[in-house]
């Protein structure tokens, strides 16, 4: 049975009945010390796909209430599972799953491109709403080379592939955009931009799609482009490099201009290169790569801290030969960037047995969990797909949800903001024993280095003579956004038992401030 969070106002009537009880007659020790069965800061999410109803929603032409409850129930099992991240799919292929945009209604969304939801919604703000009330970060994940998908059934008249159809060529049935034209990649970098300036996203996100993987007989057709924009550059390649590094540095600039606490990754193919083709590259027998292939330098973004993070998709077994799963992990964590690593795992192939007989291992994926953290560099996982893993093959959401049965507060970005919140004040608690203890506290002033509102409260509890380590996630009973409410209802206390409680601030990019004051309930 899902156990269910209650945050309560607490009535000062109520209040009144309570027996009081003073503050801890002498001070426990606080400790601090990682650990790695549940670290206390890990990136814990899952990707939504959109794209042909992968995910969300299940079908088109749904009616708003079912899109609405669909996700709802998306992100209470996220929830379930200690999920704090959401990576939703919120353009494509050029086309939108938000009203405050330039681009034509999805018609993964509607059923029709261009139409709008009825009754009519914004699906993003609905999202972004549902998943912070949860204390799951909301990434806004975009394709970046998508202009028609070859399984959309409709294009709008307004359509970007309509009215500027020079800036596409076709490759294995989709209309690509030609990124070594200087306006598509303005034209991308505005889509990006709009979306920070006008929705309270945590993330922006894209996936591993710049140039296309290489199809047999396909060819991609950019010679007038590169004859008009290529001059001094040696080959084509280069070129095509490139452009791309524009773009992801375009991106980068406008959303630190438009809302520098919004964060930016990438989730490209594994393997950036293979050591047989360039010394700097893994001990693997990648078919395709990022850089040969996509046309992706993914590891110069990461190391010169273009991203926030990178989450390279290591769909792939532990005992697979030629990509092998901690061989690929390392050679990432080795790259010694100051930025994070949050791995992709491949939960889709939990079960199948076709390509990798390892697959079969009901522990692999777990496996792989634990393998992050005792790795030093890595900041957390990503899950693809939300289907998938709700689907439990082998049990691997079960485990999931054993893995992370403590919550986890998101690693900080000290690049980002490295000023904490001050510290709550005059914790107090009271014991009714009927209900529960009750603990209330004071918002303390706002930090002055940065000026930045308290985002949520952190409560722990402790038994009483336990030494305290902030550490442990064990003793977090609560993450409560920040509403104005300054009490919380712990319901899950025992009557013959004293406890300890102290309360800490987080910001928005989760800068957790010095722990309160202790007190003791007896």
């Amino acid at each position: 049975m899902k156990k269910t969070v209650v945050f309560y106002q607490v009535p000062l009537l109520l209040l009144s009945v309570y027996l009081s009880v003073g503050g801890c007659s002498k001070k426990t020790t606080l400790r601090s010390e990682k650990t790695i069965d549940s670290p206390k800061r890990e990136f814990r999410a899952a990707w939504v796909a959109t794209v042909d109803n992968i995910d969300w929603p299940s079908g088109k032409n749904l009616s708003t209430n079912t899109q609405k409850a669909e996700f709802v129930r998306i992100l209470d099992r996220q929830q379930e599972l200690g999920i704090n991240a959401a990576m939703v799919q919120v353009r494509a292929a050029a086309d939108a799953f938000y009203a405050r945009g330039t681009e034509p209604w999805s018609e993964w969304l509607t059923g029709t491109q261009g139409k709008s939801p009825d009754p009519y919604y914004d699906p993003m703000t609905f999202m972004i709403e549902e998943s912070h009330k949860r204390n799951i970060e909301f990434h806004a994940w975009l394709n970046l080379s998508r202009g028609t998908h070859k399984a959309a059934k409709s294009i709008a008249d307004n359509h970007i592939t309509k009215t500027h159809p020079e800036w596409f060529f076709l490759y294995d049935k989709h209309l690509l955009f030609n990124l070594g034209i200087p306006e598509v990649r303005e034209y991308i970098i505005d889509v990006v931009r709009n979306i920070a300036k006008f929705y309270d996203v945590d993330g922006i996100h894209f996936d591993d799609y710049f140039y296309p993987y290489t199809v047999v007989d396909q060819r991609i057709n950019d010679d007038e482009a590169f004859r008009k924009y290529g001059k001094g550059f040696a080959n084509v390649d280069d070129w095509r490099r490139f452009n791309v590094d524009e773009t992801i540095k375009g991106i980068a600039a406008a959303i630190k201009a438009e809302k520098p606490r919004v964060k930016f990754g990438i989730s490209p193919f594994s393997v950036w290169r293979n050591a047989s083709v360039d010394p700097l590259g893994s001990e693997t027998q990648g078919g395709q790569t990022s850089y040969d292939n996509l046309y992706a330098d993914t590891r110069k973004w990461f190391q010169e801290g273009l991203i926030d993070y990178i989450a390279p998709q290591i769909y792939f077994t532990i005992e697979f030969d030629k990509v092998p799963y901690k061989t690929m992990t390392d050679w990432w964590v080795n790259q010694s960037a100051e930025r994070h690593i949050y791995v992709g795992h491949g939960t889709y192939r939990v079960g199948t047995t076709e390509r990798d007989k390892a697959w079969a291992m009901p522990n692999q994926i777990p496996r792989q969990v634990r393998y992050n953290r005792s790795k030093k560099g890595v900041n957390g996982s990503i899950f693809y797909n939300t289907s998938s893993l709700f689907k439990n093959n082998l049990g691997v959401a079960d485990s999931l949800k054993t893995l992370n049965k403590h919550p986890a507060l998101t690693p900080t970005m000290p690049w980002k903001d490295n000023v904490p919140p001050n510290a709550p004040e005059k914790v107090t608690v009271k014991r009714a024993s009927d209900i529960g203890i009750v603990v209330t506290w004071k918002a303390p002033e706002i930090a002055s280095r940065d000026g930045e509102e308290i985002h949520k409260w952190v409560i722990y509890r402790f038994d009483n003579n336990e030494m305290m380590n902030l550490e442990n996630t064990k003793n977090i009973i609560a993450i409560m956004p920040n509403t104005g409410l300054l009490s919380y209802l712990d319901t899950t206390t025992k009557k013959d038992k004293s406890y300890v409680y102290l309360v800490t601030a987080l910001d928005r990019l989760q800068n957790e401030s010095a722990p309160s004051n202790q007190v003791q309930v007896k």
